[in-house]
């Protein structure tokens, strides 16, 4: 009886905060994914008492501990139990420290559930898997009030910052998350997640007391976004890719920049994007970019996050709550559908449905600040 009231009492304090920080339908599509984002992982511990919170990629490769979709997920694990978020992250730092791993970013994956013995990805994600640790890590900070965990990797975080700000700018041809899509040279959102890892990292060596680090890392990332700007921009939005003018993106990897609060980024690229976004939602949401009519559910509520009011916010979540509502996929929520349609693409199950929480998290992180 007394966990049964707690959990009574845990169901009113989310739909409670949900609902305040993004409204009834917002609070709803919480509920829905909560159990089903934690489910996709398991929890265990390391022989030195260490949490591994180890999460399957459901219903594509079967991939365990895939840091891309650690990073979608987190905002759920950050506001509620930051040591479940350093389970995601510890055997990465273990594998990238075990001289199993050699290269200046992270791993992918750790190989096939339930067998974690390095990666199965047939190919890297330089950008990308960098740039997602060193934002989830530089989250974590921010819940904790204190960069303690980042310091215990400090050596591995300043390896993977410095890749970034040699390599980030501009993205070679890669992945990034969205393989699906596949390969893109010059990606905008890409080098927007490398730019704002970069000042990320400066933010954590401010809070470990190293200010002149800081200090060059926050400035470094700036000027890059300056240029970011100029290479992006393409009249009433931004670019899909630097050399490709009339594509556009979703640019959620910017919506760190409003989570930390550190204005990396000029505020007339929000108040650009945004209502452009919002000519490009069909019955069942925000296109995910210019290249097909599906989108990602946790992306939307990412760029959702960067509107100016409530009632823009309240203008993406909208066709999303519809979707979740009408769809005619019976399948545990799948976060990349057709936006005409409704119907599932090619994932339920997953974890990423977490990043639904991150509206929710921007009221937290304020709380802690």
């Amino acid at each position: 009886p007394s966990l049964m009231e707690r959990c009574r009492a845990f169901d009113q304090q989310l739909m409670a905060d949900a609902e305040k920080a993004g409204g009834r339908k917002y609070a709803e599509l919480l509920a829905l994914t909560y159990r089903h984002s934690i489910t996709a992982h398991k929890l265990l511990t390391d022989k030195e008492g260490n949490l591994l919170f180890l999460s399957k990629e459901n219903h594509s490769n079967g991939c365990i501990n895939t840091v891309d979709l650690t990073y979608p997920s987190s905002p759920l694990y950050l506001i509620y139990n930051t040591e479940l978020m350093k389970g995601m992250l510890n055997s990465i730092f273990y594998y990238s420290e075990s001289g199993r791993w050699n290269k200046p970013y992270p791993a992918h994956d750790l190989g096939t559930y339930p067998i974690a013995n390095g990666q199965l990805y047939g190919e890297d994600m330089p950008i990308e898997e960098a740039g997602n640790m060193i934002l989830v890590t530089t989250a974590i900070s921010m819940m904790e009030g204190n960069a303690n965990y980042a310091s215990k990797y400090w050596e591995t975080l300043s390896t993977w910052a410095n890749y970034l700000i040699e390599n980030g700018l501009d993205p070679e041809n890669q992945l990034c998350t969205d393989d699906f899509a596949g390969h893109l040279a010059h990606n905008a959102n890409l080098s927007a997640k490398a730019i704002m890892a970069i000042a990320g990292y400066g933010e954590m060596a401010r809070m470990l007391g190293k200010e002149t680090t800081a200090n060059r890392y926050i400035e470094t990332a700036k000027k890059l976004a300056i240029e970011w700007e100029k290479m992006a921009f393409d009249g009433d939005h931004y670019k899909l890719a630097f050399d490709k003018p009339g594509t556009w993106s979703q640019k959620y990897n910017l919506v760190w920049d409003k989570v930390f609060n550190m204005n990396i980024f000029p505020q007339k690229i929000f108040d650009t994007e945004i209502p452009f976004y919002l000519t490009k939602q069909n019955k069942y949401g925000l296109l995910l970019d210019s290249r097909a009519q599906y989108t990602k559910t946790d992306w939307i509520v990412w760029s959702a996050c960067m509107s100016p009011d409530d009632a823009t916010f309240q203008k993406f979540i909208d066709p999303f709550y519809d979707y979740a509502n009408e769809t005619t996929s019976r399948v545990p929520i799948s976060d990349w559908h057709d936006t005409n349609t409704g119907k599932m693409m090619n994932f339920k199950a997953r974890s990423v449905v977490g990043g639904y929480y991150m509206k929710l998290l921007m009221e937290k992180i304020k709380e802690h600040k």
